[in-house]
């Protein structure tokens, strides 16, 4: 279900949001639905890196991924697709730690609750 949402969300928000807002669509989404610490972690990691790789390559494919190699090129490397996959792996990596820190708030926030 985590999974879902935040593909789904992160998706439409960001056709008119900046990048970053996979930060707090993943946060409050693991922080309100998160099941486990495992799940809260790897389910928008996936999410936004299945994301990303689509739409980079969507983007990409009609120009023969010029812009992307150009790209390549500046960084030293000769394969476009290295950098696509660092780019996804950097967001995934950024929504994984959101997630976590979501799900991490609510049992802080539950556990202080519940000693009250």
């Amino acid at each position: 279900m985590v999974f879902i949402v935040v593909l789904i969300a992160s998706f439409l928000l960001q056709l008119v949001l900046p990048w970053w807002i996979i930060v707090i669509i993943s946060f409050a989404t693991c922080g309100l639905i998160g099941k486990t610490a495992k799940l809260s972690l790897w389910s928008p990691f996936f999410a936004i890196v299945l994301l990303w790789i689509g739409m980079a390559l969507f983007k990409s494919m009609p120009n023969q991924h010029l812009l992307v190699s150009k790209v390549a090129q500046m960084f030293g490397v000769q394969a476009w697709w290295l950098i696509l996959a660092l780019m996804a792996i950097l967001g995934g990596f950024t929504a994984a730690i959101s997630g976590y820190c979501g799900y991490q708030f609510r049992k802080a926030i539950l556990v202080k609750k519940t000693n009250s």
